[in-house]
């Protein structure tokens, strides 16, 4: 009778154990993708502060693959802008996410 239980025990603790690995590793995931929203939130807004304190004249050029492409000031800073937009929308998505995730293995 001891056997089945140990058995069971055993499988349910496997498992278990499973289910740690893969959430540790979704965590760490979560983690790197945070880690590299925010630094590329912090870098664009670097990089919009330095450009709003050149001149309105100042010739701005944006990379597009290998190219670059000649724009101006209001259009290099409202992409900068819509930019970080985006990566707060993500962050914000991927925080809900983690919480209904976390919610639902409760």
């Amino acid at each position: 009778m001891a056997a089945p239980m140990d058995l069971e025990l055993n499988k349910a603790f496997t498992e278990l154990q499973a289910k740690v690995i893969d959430t540790q590793q979704k965590v760490k995931l979560a983690d790197i993708q945070i880690e590299q929203l925010n630094k590329t939130k912090k870098h664009t807004h670097l990089t919009d502060t330095e450009i709003m304190t050149l001149v309105d004249e100042t010739n701005m050029y944006e990379s597009v693959g290998r190219m670059f492409i000649f724009q101006s000031k209001e259009v290099i800073h409202s992409q900068l802008l819509e930019k970080q937009k985006i990566q707060s929308v993500k962050e914000a998505e991927d925080n809900t996410r983690e919480m209904l995730m976390a919610r639902r293995a409760q």
